[in-house]
Formats: C-alpha cells, structure tokens, sequence
C-alpha cells in the first residue's frame, strides 16, 4: 500500500519554479483537449446528423403520386398528390389525409417489388402447392 502511494506523489506534478513556463504549458494542453473533445463530437455526433439530414429532404424531394409513405404517427398509405409544402395521402376507400411533407418518415417508391410479408406469403403457397403434387410416401392407402 505505501508503495502506490510513493508513486501517486511522484505523478504529481512538481511546483513550477517559473510560473510563466508552466501556465503556458497548461494552456497549451487545455486547447488541445478541448479541440480534441470538438472532433470527437464532430465525426460522432454533428456529422452523422447532418448526413441523415440530406438523406430526408432527398426523400422528401423525391416523392411522386403513387409511392407508398408512412408517416411519423405511424399511418400507411399511397400519395395521391404532391403539394409544394404537403402531400395528400390515401389511405383507405375514400379517405383522404393531408401531411406536411416533413411528416412523412418513410416512402417505398411504386417501382419496388412486393412487400416481405408478401414475398413470404407467395412462397408458402408455391411450397404448398409442391407439396399437393407429390405422392405422400410412407403412408398405405
């Protein structure tokens, strides 16, 4: 135990005998750190956020009557026409809902395939119409 505290006291920094060498120093090491906490968050948190920014108003930009939307509360739908600061969205048999287009979170463009749900129901049906096919080996008739 007092052998880690003799090198706690020799860690410490010795007292400056010129003060103007040793204030400059800290200075110096304060500004470094501080620009090295302004990149970190720079490449972890500014950056990232601005990128996501532009991948939204691209979206946003790009959204054309018939694309399928689904906005920030959650609600599906396909646009019906595109405004210049909303979009009127259908969403059922004669409902119709005007959106601002900043609260639109997601579009799947109309060109897009299936959806997976739909994807996975086609291919249960085909797997189950294999199976209708062949003979069921094993069991007598």
């Amino acid at each position: 135990m007092n052998a880690i505290l003799q090198n706690l006291v020799l860690l410490q920094t010795a007292p400056a005998t010129t003060g103007s060498t040793n204030s400059t120093g800290q200075m110096i090491s304060t500004i470094v750190t501080f620009g090295l906490v302004f990149v970190v968050f720079y490449f972890l948190i500014i950056r990232p956020q601005n990128k996501k920014q532009k991948e939204a108003q691209k979206m946003i930009n790009q959204m054309k009557k018939g694309d399928k939307v689904v906005t920030i509360g959650g609600i599906h739908g396909v646009i019906q026409t595109v405004k210049e600061q909303t979009v009127v969205v259908k969403v059922d048999n004669d409902v119709f809902l005007e959106f601002s287009k900043s609260a639109i979170s997601a579009v799947t463009p109309k060109a897009e395939e299936k959806s997976e749900v739909e994807k996975i129901e086609a291919a249960d049906s085909k797997a189950d119409d294999k199976s209708e096919d062949k003979p069921e080996s094993g069991k007598k008739k």
